[in-house]
């Protein structure tokens, strides 16, 4: 089994996007992106886009290389969307693209009003019918049955954690934010070796209590203490704060605990919680989002610029 991470805040975008590739399945899982549309009253950096836009091509190649793509919650940095902003994956780049590959998502039932409306225009514009898996084992995957989008309390909004396994187990469990004891309950009863996961929102800190903070710590030392290997990302590395979790959490337990962009042996790349920092080292003139949306102006000069200034 061979893991790439693909998308997700570490390397540069919002996301939690994966492909794994096993002896007969190559599997993509939340092919989305996104960045945060506004953080600390700023529009995404041109550099942001940049590699939003690299990302993007990766997500859509492997999109056309896929036997099936899963599906954990049809959030707009989790799934291509019909109306997505121009920071996001717009449904237009796959329709038509690998007609045969199976998409494996939450049932209807268990879909917010918003993600009723994605998954509609998702299986119509693809001319292709979505295969409710909760609860299912297919081939190497096995799909639990729905966890809460964060705290337990609030199931407005669930997600779909996926297990896949051959010579060893892989979990995927997105937004669960480690506010839940059910989810990471079913994520270390499936003995996984290495597990990617999402952490808490840190970054809103007026919205998490700090009972949430301990609760997501006590399981995230649950886990690290269990697995292999633990990558943390998608929401706890929005801020710089996530960085000194896995450290600690690795100090702690003496057991790999990582972010995405480590896994992958790549730079770490927390662009959005350096907002501020790019905009300070690459000015932005007035208008360049507006015109960027109508295609009148490119990132180039600023990839160019940035590799110059972080490297």
């Amino acid at each position: 089994m061979d893991i790439e991470i693909i998308g997700t805040e570490s390397l540069g975008v919002r996301g939690l996007c994966c492909f794994v590739r096993t002896k007969d399945r190559r599997i993509l899982i939340d092919p989305g992106i996104a960045l945060g549309y506004t953080r600390y009253g700023l529009l995404p950096h041109p550099f942001q886009v940049a590699v939003d836009e690299r990302i993007q091509k990766k997500i859509v190649k492997r999109w056309s290389e896929a036997t099936d793509i899963v599906i954990s919650h049809f959030h707009g940095d989790h799934v291509p969307l019909a109306d997505a902003n121009p920071y996001q994956l717009n449904m237009a780049k796959i329709i038509g693209l690998n007609p045969e590959v199976r998409i494996w998502t939450k049932s209807s039932g268990h879909l917010s009003s918003v993600e009723k409306q994605r998954a509609v225009s998702l299986s119509f514009l693809l001319e292709h019918n979505l295969i409710e898996a909760e609860g299912q084992k297919q081939g190497p995957m096995t799909f639990s049955m729905p966890v809460p989008h964060g705290d337990e309390k609030d199931r407005s909004v669930t997600v779909m954690m996926t297990k896949i396994e051959e010579d060893g187990v892989f979990v995927h469990a997105s937004d669960i934010q480690l506010l839940n004891h059910a989810a990471v309950s079913q994520i270390l009863d499936w003995e996984p070796e290495l597990v990617f996961v999402d952490g808490p929102p840190l970054y809103l800190s007026g919205r998490l209590s700090k009972r949430q903070i301990e609760k997501a710590w006590h399981h995230a030392l649950r886990l690290s203490r269990e697995v292999d290997t633990l990558i943390l990302d998608h929401h706890l590395m929005r801020n710089f704060e996530g960085l000194k979790w896995i450290k600690r959490l690795s100090s702690e337990t003496g057991k790999r605990v990582m972010c995405g962009a480590d896994f992958m042996g790549k730079p770490r790349r927390l662009l959005e919680a350096n907002r501020k920092r790019l905009y300070k080292d690459m000015p932005v003139p007035d208008g360049w989002h507006e015109a960027y949306a109508k295609g009148k102006v490119h990132t180039d000069r600023y990839w160019s610029s940035a590799q110059k200034l972080y490297k």
